[in-house]
């Protein structure tokens, strides 16, 4: 969305709040938010509030600008970038309206613009990237105050500016970033990366319950060219089997009724500890991993969708050992490692499409 010549990058509002200045950063409608959780089990509420992923996008020719934000829940950083060039860090502390003085890198003047032309994206986009707190991790929402650019002219990027290809991207807090130090650590940030595109992720931490809220919203997100739906493992202990599927397939079978020529690929549950459980808890125990597991399986088997793919989780995370202590969230290794899988295996499905 745009506001002020300014293009908000996965963001689907900007909120006024009277609690507190500034233009808060939501990934997710209001009136999809009041629809999620299970029961007293809202935690979707909240995260779907989260700027985790987030960006703030535009073009000028002022040699320095500031930016003003601030962070409305808990302390966290936002990531700066010139195109895909790392430009620096910053840490937003709660309740404070914060300036960041940004200078125009000095050395993108010196050498030959094609030099510079290696990215997604223009080396001319300033990207402010909402990264993450510290702990859940995903709660950190971002809030916008203003820009200046000293009397320069600020537009939104052109198309020409931004990866032609467009990836969507809904799971767990896999998917939204946890485990990773900074967002653009995240594996489905790296696989955006990899391919080319440009990422909305929809990542719900501890909270991808394939609500029909979110599902409808989902399918009416569109501007998407692959989507890529992780589902299960926040499910798991909430739903049964046969209820996780039955949400998952509303979601799965809306998205390749709308999108029948996109790609919508399907990733299994990471490996986790309930994947190497002792024996002795195993046989009191049943494998919920692989329960879930073989019912995603056959929804992808009942529809039989020629745009339907299949990816296991396994496939992408394939060293166990690249998991943080809490062995379900992988580490910066392991984000990068499934970056890196899961790229390969949607490069090898646009492959086949010809």
């Amino acid at each position: 969305m745009s506001y002020n010549h300014i293009e908000f990058h996965n963001v689907a509002e900007l909120e006024r709040n009277e609690e507190m200045p500034g233009l808060r950063l939501n990934r997710i409608p209001q009136e999809v938010i009041h629809q999620l959780g299970e029961g007293e089990y809202l935690r979707g509420r909240f995260i779907g509030q989260a700027s985790t992923g987030c960006e703030i996008r535009f073009v000028t020719e002022a040699p320095f600008i500031r930016i003003t934000l601030s962070a409305t829940v808990e302390d966290g950083d936002v990531v700066v970038y010139c195109g895909d060039y790392f430009h620096s860090m910053h840490r937003l502390r709660t309740g404070v309206i914060q300036t960041l003085h940004l200078d125009k890198p000095a050395r993108f003047a010196e050498v030959e613009p094609e030099s510079l032309q290696k990215g997604r994206f223009s080396p001319g986009v300033w990207r402010i990237m909402v990264s993450r707190n510290y702990y859940p991790g995903l709660a950190f929402q971002a809030a916008f105050h203003g820009l200046n650019t000293f009397g320069h002219e600020v537009r939104p990027p052109r198309v020409d500016e931004l990866p032609a290809l467009k990836l969507l991207a809904y799971g767990s807090s896999i998917t939204h970033g946890s485990g990773a130090t900074v967002q653009h650590q995240a594996y489905i940030q790296q696989t955006a990366r990899r391919l080319g595109a440009d990422l909305y992720n929809k990542g719900m931490g501890g909270s991808c319950l394939c609500e029909k809220a979110m599902a409808d919203y989902l399918i009416g997100h569109g501007g998407w060219d692959i989507a890529v739906l992780e589902l299960g493992v926040n499910m798991r202990g909430l739903f049964s089997p046969e209820e996780f599927e039955e949400r998952a397939s509303y979601l799965i079978g809306g998205m390749i009724r709308h999108y029948p020529d996109k790609p919508v690929v399907l990733v299994s549950i990471y490996p986790n500890s309930d994947d190497v459980l002792k024996k002795n808890t195993v046989e009191t125990r049943p494998n919920i991993n692989r329960q879930f597991t073989e019912r995603l399986e056959q929804i992808y088997r009942r529809l039989d969708h020629p745009q339907l793919y299949w990816v296991s989780g396994h496939d992408v995370l394939t060293d166990f050992g690249a998991l943080t202590a809490d062995l379900i969230h992988p580490s910066d290794y392991g984000h990068t490692l499934m970056g890196q899988h899961l790229a390969e295996a949607i490069q090898n499905i646009t492959k086949q499409r010809g």
